[in-house]
């Protein structure tokens, strides 16, 4: 056949047509008519994919679509994602602010309902307590901010003066007129108008970074598989501060530094016979201060009681449990508790957790036990995932004393232990007692915020590099406009 003009390749052929192949004529039966104006391609449009055309036009039939790659339907499918988030870098972070901070709100609020009728007895205004309680709450906000953002080598050079502090203002407290006596306790410091100081509080957070920096510093250089380097100067140090506390006759206090001292030798891999033995003298060294104490032993004897006794010892304790077996499952109201109008002593202190069960009812005790609930696990969780000693000593027991501490003081509220005078952690009225545990929670932030796989995800959400990523991930297309 001989080539087309231009080289160009050879026109369509009729339809029907067995011999020359010659150009269809325009309007010939079975060909196309031909356009009046030729047709212009806009840019940037495209034809559209075979895929989509139905299937009578000449395109495949359209399929349904694929399941994610590696998706269980089902339960088992949920569960599966379920897990899959929970397991993100970030859980930890988002569980340690999100419950610290859910918990201390709802405390700011229960004591300002349970602290109404104290204040009017003592001829002050309503929201005396909530004042002062805010202001604290704002204080320990800007600690709990700068606690988060501190690196942990300053958190570690931190350590020696913060010790040496508390011991100091620990040992003011019982020089006379300096040290303050409340409900026979001498354990405050006055610091002028109404602002008092309890030094044991900040003794704690002393206690937890000290010893976390002088383990980690131990186990660096191998030296934790002796005794007398795991024991010394640990043990002596927290014997010391102990001491200081029941000078003052704190009991509640001692018990909880002794938890955090004990969760220290746990992390530390103390062995158990040695565990055991401090352990034994620790119980031992309570007996015989309860024993010694007609206060302690009525406390003891309250446990689980309900009757007020002979002498109405067990007034709180009871009244502490009529004050949750009155709220039912949704409690008589915000603001409506019948047993802080003078019954409940220290409703807003050591029995917040009563009124809340009577106003807020089941369920809002259950809330607050699932918020300490996550804040525990969260630690715990920063703990064992760190490589750093002294992340996971410190987060360890800064976990043992907000947990300990809860669980002290909700025991005692539900009849379960006696009454140790311990405040309910971020909850309950007292500014001494809120601002080293929002530090604490600070540091739990800060070391959540450490671990290798969070830092890259909070550096991708940063506004910088998510828009420098997506810049990259777009094309640009022609818009066609002119």
């Amino acid at each position: 056949m001989p080539p087309t003009p231009h080289g160009d390749t050879a026109p369509p052929v009729l339809p029907g047509a067995t011999g020359s192949r010659r150009p269809a004529p325009p309007g010939a039966a079975g060909s196309a008519p031909a356009p009046r104006h030729p047709v212009r391609p806009r840019p940037g449009l495209r034809p559209p994919p075979a895929a989509a055309l139905a299937p009578g036009d000449g395109g495949p039939a359209v399929r349904p679509r694929a399941a994610r790659p590696g998706a269980t339907p089902g339960p088992r499918g949920l569960y599966e994602r379920a897990r899959r988030g929970w397991d993100r870098p970030l859980t930890s972070y988002y569980l340690i602010f999100g419950s610290s901070l859910l918990i201390t709100v709802l405390g700011l609020v229960m004591v300002y309902s349970a602290s109404i009728i104290q204040a009017l007895e003592y001829s002050l205004p309503a929201s005396y307590f909530f004042r002062k309680q805010f202001l604290a709450a704002l204080i320990g906000g800007a600690l709990l901010l700068a606690a988060s953002r501190m690196p942990v080598p300053l958190h570690r050079a931190l350590s020696y003066p913060l010790l040496v502090g508390a011991v100091f203002l620990m040992v003011l407290v019982q020089v006379p007129g300096i040290g303050h006596a409340v409900n026979g306790n001498q354990n405050w410091i006055h610091l002028g108008g109404p602002f008092q100081l309890q030094p044991s509080e900040f003794g704690k957070l002393a206690l937890i970074l000290w010893g976390a920096d002088l383990l980690a510093r131990k186990q660096d250089k191998r030296l934790l598989t002796q005794w007398k380097h795991l024991l010394v100067p640990l043990v002596p140090v927290a014997f010391l501060l102990l001491g200081l506390i029941m000078l003052g006759g704190d009991m509640g206090t001692a018990i909880i530094l002794a938890a955090v001292l004990f969760g220290l030798l746990w992390l530390a891999g103390a062995p158990t016979r040695l565990f055991a033995g401090v352990l034994g003298v620790a119980v031992l060294a309570g007996a015989v201060l309860i024993w010694t104490n007609p206060t302690r032993m009525s406390r003891l004897q309250c446990i689980g009681a309900s009757d007020l006794g002979p002498r109405g010892e067990c007034w709180q304790a009871v009244h502490g449990i009529y004050a949750l077996a009155s709220g039912g499952w949704f409690g008589s109201g915000l603001g409506a508790s019948v047993e802080k109008w003078g019954q409940l002593p220290e409703p807003h202190t050591d029995f917040i957790f009563a009124v809340t069960g009577e106003e807020l009812g089941l369920a809002g005790t259950l809330s607050v036990l699932a918020l300490f609930a996550a804040l525990g696990y969260a630690g715990i969780r920063v703990a064992g995932r760190t490589e750093d000693p002294f992340v996971r000593y410190a987060a360890g027991g800064v976990t043992t004393w907000i947990t300990a501490q809860a669980v002290v003081n909700i025991g005692a509220v539900l009849g379960l232990l006696p009454i140790a005078g311990v405040p309910l952690p971020l909850f309950s009225y007292g500014g001494s007692a809120l601002l080293p545990t929002m530090f604490a929670v600070g540091l739990l932030i800060a070391f959540a915020r450490q671990d290798p796989a969070a830092k890259a995800a909070l550096a991708a959400r940063r506004p910088g590099v998510r828009w420098k990523s997506m810049r990259r991930r777009m094309t640009k297309r022609p818009s066609g406009e002119r």
